[in-house]
């Protein structure tokens, strides 16, 4: 598998996937889209004044997005406790966490992982990489216990076993019943996928993209 390094309008790095043919975040803006995809639609500054928050980054990458979101936590609360699992099927690209400078704060922090150091602890935060198939993987997290997830694949067209019933059914398994999912996609797919797994989905926000993201939950959402 080859990795293309570029950079988003943000001047943060990514990488193309050569293989897949895709970019692991949006060229609008890598930390752009970290907080507007994902930070904002599941309202991680909100749960941060509860003091817990428990993330599922699901297809981790760089773990841009969780990385983000800590920031965003802990500038509301500069106590709280968060706990991220990354889900993440290729160790190259955790590799290349070493040779990334996003301008987050806490990154310097993911800097602890690679392939062979999948887990830290800083403080009050607990960052875990699961390397795997997240078909099979995704069944050894339990069951009610996120407070967010982010799931961010590569697209449907590309990579749709990502995209099926039996993915999202996982994800209403493993979220709290008050968690919110959110994902750049609103292929018709996905969101079919979404209401048969019992996940009940609303436009998220327009980044990069002609249409909207979505964003799910197990409640219809009060927007």
């Amino acid at each position: 598998m080859k990795l293309i390094k570029t950079i988003t309008k943000d001047n943060t790095e990514t990488f193309i996937n050569e293989q897949v043919g895709e970019a692991y975040h949006s060229f609008t803006g890598a930390v752009d889209e970290a907080v507007k995809k994902y930070a904002i639609p599941c309202k991680i500054k909100e749960l941060a004044k509860t003091g817990k928050i428990r993330i599922l980054d699901m297809f981790f990458g760089m773990g841009y997005n969780s990385a983000m979101s800590i920031d965003v936590a802990l500038e509301e609360n500069p106590g709280c406790e968060i706990e991220v699992y990354g889900l993440e099927y290729d160790p190259e690209i955790v590799q290349k966490i070493q040779e990334v400078n996003p301008p987050i704060k806490f990154f310097q922090h993911y800097k602890n992982l690679t392939p062979q150091k999948l887990e830290f602890k800083q403080g009050n935060i607990t960052v875990k990489i699961i390397l795997g198939d997240a078909r099979k993987t995704i069944k050894d997290l339990p069951s009610n216990y996120f407070d967010a997830v982010f799931y961010d694949p590569f697209s449907p067209k590309t990579d749709p076993e990502m995209w099926t019933l039996e993915m999202f059914q996982e994800m209403y398994r493993v979220m709290k019943n008050s968690a919110i999912l959110a994902t750049y996609s609103c292929a018709r797919v996905v969101r079919d996928n979404m209401s048969k797994a019992d996940l009940v989905y609303d436009d998220g926000p327009i980044v990069g993209r002609r249409g909207p993201g979505t964003i799910a939950t197990k409640w219809v959402m009060d927007l």
